[in-house]
């Protein structure tokens, strides 16, 4: 079957963790109460982050490290179920990020999630948080075998919402996978600051913002200007 694309709808391309949500937030949380329920010290919380990496580190691997170091005698199998439901539990999505995305899709945008990770964690962030409600589709990294910045996950993403890629944009918080991805495919993006000051030299965001709300307006904003 030949699929149609539509040229005239521009396609807006997001990122999940710690753009859409706030992951590092939901860690956080889950962290602190695991340290209470162990005994540890709380500020072990920052030993936590640091091998968690933003969800960069394997799972598998989170909950290998957390064993050893407070000797527990939970299996490493329960372990990475205790990280999966105490992330989904403690992940929120913002009312006004979704009034954000609504003011995007009334102007006309479609908004398509594309995240690396794992389906079954970055499914349930979705539909449980009830973001599943304002975006049109997503694209998630283990389901279509590669990650971003390839090139290949932006082009499915497109293909699923049936547009083209010319005149999308592109809102993340990292340096490689997001706004280097756009950049390889030429698009201009948005950058989620996140206190950070941007350092790449190959490449740089077309905005860099403090949060996704700003994020899309200066979407809706430059999108004239840029070609």
């Amino acid at each position: 079957m030949q699929v149609t694309y539509c040229a005239a709808v521009p396609l807006l391309l997001l990122d999940l963790d710690n753009t859409l949500i706030d992951r590092t937030g939901a860690f956080r949380a889950w962290a602190g109460r695991f340290l209470a329920e162990a005994g540890a010290p709380e500020y072990d919380v920052d030993w936590l982050l640091d091998v968690d990496a933003d969800g960069m580190t394997d799972r598998w691997d989170v909950a290998e490290a957390i064993r050893d170091r407070y000797n527990l005698r939970v299996s490493i199998v329960d372990l990475v179920d205790e990280l999966f439901e105490g992330l989904i539990e403690n992940t929120r999505f913002d009312p006004m990020v979704g009034a954000a995305l609504r003011i995007a899709e009334d102007a006309g945008w479609v908004p398509v999630i594309v995240t690396n990770g794992a389906v079954r964690t970055q499914e349930a962030k979705i539909r449980r948080t009830g973001l599943d409600r304002f975006v049109a589709d997503w694209v998630i990294s283990e389901e279509v075998d590669c990650r971003k910045p390839n090139p290949r996950i932006f082009e499915i993403a497109a293909e699923r919402a049936r547009l083209r890629l010319r005149g999308a944009w592109m809102i993340g918080d990292s340096p490689e996978a997001d706004i280097g991805g756009a950049a390889g495919l030429g698009l201009p993006s948005v950058w989620i600051r996140r206190g950070r000051e941007w350092s790449e030299r190959r490449f740089a965001p077309t905005k860099a913002v403090n949060g996704v709300i700003q994020a899309v307006a200066a979407v809706m904003s430059l999108s004239h200007s840029v070609r």
